[in-house]
């Protein structure tokens, strides 16, 4: 599974808010949000999705317009990830909606030499990606939210929920809190 889908999400500057999840899959209000300086995430599936995410960490916290943004993910899989899974990304800022993209999981880990490559066997990963930051971000609150689904190969079959999870990172703080002058 190539989680750095997430490193996408956040080159593209964003964060959790609002996907409109489908009614088959619920979102879980037990889970709590982990938010750090300037971004935060929320697991936003099922106990019983095949991918679980334990922890993420953004280098540098919190990232910083034109600079490198390394992603490290560290999550499950209980099934194996096969070609046919994708991620829904929805990157919005405020309520405007800037992108709306599906991304095939398995050809954007070939695409990215990636080391994790499909198909990938149950176990435990820790995933590293690192994205060039554009300069021009401009100084917003940004949300991603990321649905990934895995096709059991039947095109008539309704595609099994692989995960939920949602950003938010804030461009709008000021990296020098202190006026230098």
């Amino acid at each position: 599974m190539r989680f750095s889908v997430l490193a996408l999400g956040l080159s593209l500057a964003a964060g959790t808010l609002a996907l409109s999840v489908p009614e088959q899959h619920p979102m879980k209000v037990d889970r709590p949000v982990h938010t750090m300086d300037g971004w935060s995430y929320e697991d936003c599936g099922l106990d019983t999705d095949p991918v679980q995410i334990q922890s993420i960490e953004v280098f540098p916290d919190p990232p910083k317009p034109g600079e490198d943004l390394t992603v490290r993910v560290k999550g499950t899989t209980s099934e194996p990830i096969v070609d046919g899974a994708y991620a829904d990304v929805v990157v919005k800022l405020g309520m405007v909606k800037l992108l709306s993209k599906t991304f095939d999981v398995c050809d954007e880990a070939r695409n990215a030499n990636a080391s994790l490559q499909c198909p990938v066997k149950p176990g435990e990963y820790t995933v590293e990606h690192t994205v060039a930051l554009p300069k021009e971000i401009p100084k917003a609150k940004f949300t991603v939210d990321v649905m990934g689904f895995m096709n059991e190969g039947e095109e008539d079959e309704d595609p099994e929920p692989m995960l939920c999870l949602r950003l938010r990172v804030d461009f709008m703080k000021n990296p020098f809190p202190h006026k230098l002058w």
